[in-house]
Order: C-alpha cells, then sequence, then structure tokens
C-alpha cells in the first residue's frame, strides 16, 4: 500500500501545474553541506528525505559527554540508557541494538561514513565531532541492512588554519573529573585533528536524592585522530583513529536489587585509511577506504547469575572484530549526479562463556545513486539500487558442529524535491529497508540459563517500505520542517519456545508506523547585532504504531517525544543554551518487580538541562590564545526520572569546564 501512496504523491507533484512553469519557480535557500543522504557532498537542499543535522556549535553549547547524551537532548525517538555507559537510540519505532553489533539494530551508527560496529551509541565521544547527520527513514539503498529506521552518521573534524594546541578540564557532581588534551590545524599539505580524554565519576545520586550504588567508573579514555596529506590539488590521503575504553565500571542492576558486585569493561576502536581524489573540473570525484577495528565488552558478575557456564573467576565476553572496504566513483554534471560503488564489510564474533559462541557474517554489495537537476535545479529526483550478497556462518557449543547459510537482497528508493519559492521546498520519497537474519538466529547452538538455543535457517530478511511527504522552509533566520511518514514493517524475526527448554527464532507479523515529525527555529536581536537570540522546538508523533499480530501499541515506543529550548550568544564569546527534553509514555516488559515481563504502561517525563561559557580571546588574532569557561547543569529541575524501568538516572548534577587554547 505505501508504495501505491508515494508513486500518487510523485505523479502528482510533476504533473503539477505550476512544477512546469519554470519561469515562477525559485531555489530553496538552504546551503548547509551534507553527505550522508548520498554518500557524495551535495547541499541539503537538495535532500529528498528528512535529514537532521547537529552542527559543530550546537556540540560545542551542549553539555553532552556522549554521543547517547547528545542525541538524547536533540530527542528524535525513544532513548534507551542504562547505568554503566550503555545507550541506544530509536527513530521512527525502530532502535539501534546497545547491547550488542550494529548488525542486529535496526537503527544504523556510521563513523564517517562506514559502520561504526557498535550500537552503544555511549561508546562514541563528542570531543572531535564535526557535524552529525541523521537521515529518518530507510536507508539501505546507501548503507546496507538495519538501517531501516534510519541513520545516525558521525562526521570527525579535518584541521585547518594555524595549528593550535588546546588543555581543558572539567570538575563535578559526584568526583566528576575529565581532563582533555587536543591539536588541530594544517601545516603545508599536512592537516591534523585530535583529542585525548580522561575521566572518572563516583556513585551517583538520584532525583530522590538516594544514592545509585555501583555507578561509579575509572579510567575511561576517549579519543580520535584525524589527519591527512593533501599530495596534489585534490587528492587527499588520510589515517582515521578512534578509540573508547573504559577499564573499571559499575553494573549496577536494578535500583531495588542494587548489585554491589558485577563490573563492566568495555572497548571500541577503529582506523580508517581513505583516499579522495577529483579531476580538475570536478566532473568525475571518488573515495577508496579500508577499515578495520574491534568492538568488546565484559562484564564480571561474582555471583554467578548463569549457573551452566560461570564461576566466580570467569567473565561474560563478547568480541566482534569488524573490517570492510568501501570503493566508489562519482560522475557531476550541471544537470546530472551518479555514484557507483562497492561496499565490503567482515564482522567475526565470539562470546564466552556465557552462551558460548562465534560467528563470521560476511557481506559484499553493489550500489547506484542518481540524481537528476531540472528546471534550473529547481525540481530534484533522486533514485538508488543495491543488491548485497551474504555469507553467514556460526557455531555455538564447542561439540557443534559449524552452520552456514548464503542469502541476497535487493532494494532500492526514489524521491523529489520541488522549489516552489524562495525558501520553500515540497519532498517526498519512497524507499526500502532491510535487517538480513543475525547468524547465531540462522544457526545458534547454545545454553544459556537454562534454555537451549538452535538456529533457524529458514529465516526471512526484516523488511520495510517507507513512504514521506514533507516541507522545508528556510528564509534568512527563520527555519522549519515538517514531515509526515509512513512504514509497512514486515517479517519480524522473534525469540519463540518450542517446548523442553528449546527455544528458536522465527519470521512473524510486522507493524505499521504512521506519524509527523517538525521542527522550528528562529533567530532574532532584540537587543542590536551585538546579541542574538534563537528558539527552537522540534517534535515527533506517532499517529499508529501497532503489533500487526496483537494489535497491540508496540512496546517501548513513545507517542510522543518533543524538545524545546533557547540558544543565546553574543559577538564577544557567550554563548548559552537551555533545552527541555520530554519523552511520552510507553508500553514496556516490567523485569524488575517480576522474570515474567508483566507489560506496563510507563509514564513520561521532562529532563532539562542548562550550558553557558564565555571565551575571553587573549590576542587580536582569531583563532589564537584563548581561555574558556563553561558551567553545565544537568537535570535542572532534580527529576526523578528513568529511560529504563529499573535504572533510575542521575540527579540535579553540576559540572565546571576551563579550556585554554594556545
Amino acid at each position: 500500500m505505501n508504495k501505491k501512496v508515494c508513486l500518487l504523491v510523485l505523479a502528482g507533484l510533476l504533473c503539477s501545474r505550476g512544477l512546469l512553469a519554470e519561469e515562477t519557480t525559485k531555489s530553496f535557500t538552504g546551503s548547509e553541506l551534507v553527505v550522508t543522504s548520498s554518500r557524495v557532498e551535495e547541499e541539503k537542499k537538495n535532500v529528498t528525505t528528512n535529514i537532521t543535522v547537529i552542527s559543530k556549535e550546537e556540540i560545542k553549547q551542549s553539555s553532552a559527554k556522549d554521543l547517547g547524551d547528545l542525541l538524547a537532548e536533540k530527542n528524535i525517538g525513544a532513548v534507551v540508557k542504562y547505568t554503566g555507559t550503555l545507550t541506544g537510540i530509536g527513530i521512527r519505532g525502530f532502535r539501534t541494538e546497545s547491547h550488542g553489533n550494529d548488525l542486529m539494530g535496526k537503527v544504523l551508527v556510521l563513523l564517517n561514513g562506514r559502520r561504526a560496529g557498535t550500537g552503544n551509541l555511549a561508546k562514541i565521544a563528542v570531543g572531535e565531532i564535526e557535524r552529525v547527520e541523521i537521515i529518518r527513514g530507510p536507508a539501505a539503498v546507501q548503507y546496507g541492512s538495519a538501517a531501516i529506521g534510519g541513520v545516525v552518521n558521525v562526521i570527525t573534524a579535518k584541521g585547518s588554519g594555524v595549528p593550535t594546541l588546546s588543555f581543558a578540564q572539567e570538575i563535578g557532581s559526584s568526583d566528576y573529573t575529565r581532563t582533555t588534551l587536543g591539536t588541530s590545524g594544517k601545516v603545508g599539505n599536512l592537516d591534523f585533528s585530535g583529542s585525548v580524554s580522561l575521566s572518572e565519576m563516583g556513585d551517583y545520586k538520584t532525583g530522590s536524592g538516594k544514592t545509585y550504588y555501583n555507578t561509579a567508573y575509572d579510567d575511561q579514555t576517549s579519543g580520535s585522530l584525524n589527519i591527512g596529506y593533501e599530495f596534489t590539488p585534490g587528492h587527499r590521503i588520510g589515517v582515521n583513529y578512534t578509540y573508547f575504553k573504559v577499564g573499571d565500571g559499575g553494573s549496577s542492576g536494578y535500583l531495588s536489587q542494587n548489585d554491589l558486585d558485577d563490573s563492566l569493561e568495555k572497548e571500541n576502536y577503529s582506523t580508517d585509511i581513505v583516499y579522495e581524489g577529483r579531476t580538475a573540473d570536478s566532473s568525475l570525484s571518488w573515495m577508496a577506504r579500508y577499515f578495520t577495528g574491534r568492538d568488546s565488552d565484559v562484564w564480571y558478575d561474582p555471583t554467578g547469575s548463569n549457573p551452566d557456564y560461570w564461576d566466580d573467576d570467569t567473565p561474560y565476553t563478547s568480541e566482534v572484530d569488524h573490517k570492510g572496504a568501501q570503493a566508489q566513483l562519482t560522475y557531476n554534471h550541471d544537470f546530472f549526479r551518479a555514484t557507483a560503488g562497492l561496499d565490503w564489510v567482515n564482522y567475526e564474533e565470539v562470546s564466552t562463556p556465557y552462551a558460548p559462541y562465534k560467528s563470521e557474517y560476511d557481506n559484499m554489495a553493489e550500489f547506484l545513486l542518481l540524481n537528476g537537476f531540472l528546471f534550473d535545479k529547481h525540481l530534484v529526483l533522486s533514485a538508488g539500487f543495491r543488491y548485497d550478497t551474504y555469507d553467514l556462518t556460526s557455531q555455538g557449543y564447542e561439540d557443534s558442529s559449524e552452520s552456514s547459510r548464503d542469502a541476497d537482497n535487493f532494494v532500492m528508493n526514489y524521491g523529489i524535491a520541488w522549489h516552489v519559492a524562495d525558501g520553500i521546498k515540497l519532498r517526498a520519497s519512497y524507499a526500502e529497508g532491510f535487517k538480513m537474519p543475525a547468524s547465531r538466529e540462522l544457526a545458534a547452538d547454545y545454553v544459556s540459563y537454562g534454555i537451549h538455543y538452535v538456529g533457524n535457517a529458514d529465516l526471512e530478511p526484516e523488511e520495510s517500505t517507507t513512504c514521506e511527504v514533507g516541507v522545508d522552509v528556510a528564509d534568512g533566520r527563520f527555519a522549519s520542517s515538517l514531515t509526515w511518514f509512513t512504514t509497512d514493517f514486515k517479517n519480524k524475526i522473534q525469540s519463540v519456545s518450542l517446548g523442553s527448554g528449546v527455544s528458536s527464532w522465527e519470521n512473524l507479523d510486522g507493524a505499521k508506523i504512521s506519524g509527523f515529525e517538525g521542527d522550528v527555529s528562529y533567530a532574532f536581536e532584540p537587543f542590536g547585532s551585538n546579541w542574538q537570540f534563537r528558539p527552537y522546538a522540534s517534535f515527533v508523533y506517532l499517529t499508529e504504531f501497532e503489533d500487526d499480530s496483537t494489535g497491540d501499541r508496540l512496546l517501548y515506543t513513545p507517542e510522543w517525544n518533543a524538545t524545546v529550548g533557547l540558544r543565546i550568544s553574543d559577538r564577544r564569546g557567550f554563548s548559552g543554551v537551555f533545552n527541555l527534553a520530554y519523552t511520552g509514555e510507553s508500553d514496556i516488559e516490567d523485569y524488575e518487580t517480576s522474570w515474567a515481563g508483566t507489560v506496563i504502561t510507563k509514564g513520561g517525563f521532562a529532563v532539562a538541562n542548562l550550558a553557558a561559557s564565555k571565551k575571553f580571546q587573549l590576542d587580536e588574532k582569531k583563532g589564537g590564545r584563548a581561555l574558556t569557561i563553561k558551567g553545565e547543569v544537568n537535570n535542572l529541575f532534580d527529576r526523578d526520572y528513568q529511560f529504563v524501568k529499573g535504572y533510575p538516572m542521575q540527579g540535579r548534577s553540576f559540572t565546571l569546564g576551563l579550556r585554554v587554547d594556545i
């Protein structure tokens, strides 16, 4: 049904009399550059889907310590946040897999355009992020499996200008400390940007004033380095390195059963080698990349929660080694652009001793992205196609044989953007998404908590089709966007009991998800040009989110998410932001009071954060020596709230920071 509706919408726009009247159409004024929607740099005004950009300035103003905190403030969908460095994000009723690798989720996290290798957003620091681009809706044509609900692309900064060195120190509530050393700049044809941070924190108190024990962490390290050399104009080879590790973190468990013994270690690191080039007239451009990395989790449980395998000295470990390559070629013309490319990723996963298991996931894909620019670029048409092949192998018990399966998948998308007047763009799109079954779902053979899990080799990929229509307005200081979307999701993979202590996975009915997304902001200067005030608001409202098989509302999916706030800045180095994020009520499974997971309704809540900073320029040279003081108040009204029932978040907390640039 969605495909038919979208075809009618696109046909209606194409047949509109106003569309054919070239002399009356004008351009949408937005000129912000984005890369996520088409895998090449383009102006946001030419994008045919709903895309959100979190700018470097917004990130600097925010009190967020990692990507999970940042998206919780932006509140684009359901946030799943536990204690112990564990955060997932939802978009349009689908979520990242915060407990495992990104292959298991239905929202994909990228790092500079390739898979980040994790669905846990708390493992991605914000220190050297240039911007975050978020596609709302499927992006399977561009990025493959798991990009059903959307894509979050983290883009790290490149060095430019005179080389600088920075030092920052933060202190705050619950014995929080964070020390950061950074550098950025360009010398000749060599550019570089990087930083490293060391932090720790003690046990925190909740909004009710109760100490939540075993939430402390020590030895948390995060860092990144982006270094490149332009060996001839238009040709750059670069190396990107990112690293995150928490060496000794608490794993608290439910507050009502506060666990004082469990602890964890988490690590995520990766290295990219990237070559980008173009011809002198930019008619051809290309990119080649190889990347490799590891995502690992270690959990110590001295009480031996899983008696099948655990003893007091043996931790649960999960390690995922990932590697891959990308190659793409783009042809640019005044009226046409085409990007063709290849993607390859390989994941090797090992977990012991809980559910002893190992698997390998190998994926090769070819894609083609097309854009046409008509009527003096007032009309933009887009289309994309992707074909994936998969080789999946897995092995459970030590004495079990290896199982394997080959599969393939084809998806497409298309869209239209029409600049009907100065600053006004109408758009519509249709996109398909999918998620391949995980190796364990296809060929598992292990025991966990007394349950024998066996794979199902006949599983089909989860699939979705999404149609959306929207309008974007950008006129000087005013910007707004409104989008309606509807998604048909089918072949949902879910664990089922086969009786006699045996469980497996089956394709069940899916769901229908529809709703509206909107945002608005306006910059004004009531006290003259030296001060600027920018109030803003955004929301997500789901009109339909029902499980096809039961008719019940989807679990862990709030009907409402909204954010309102105010940004203030002046020309003398002051900036501040007040942000209030509201999460609506949702149906959840309550495992805190019963292992049966009774479905209850979890109430909504609002959290306010406040941050302000003042930069003092120590010399007249722009970008030269400077001193910056920043203060933050998180959970300003000391609310007692939980993203996940049984895991209350920190009450009101304060942070004071000092940064020196030389």
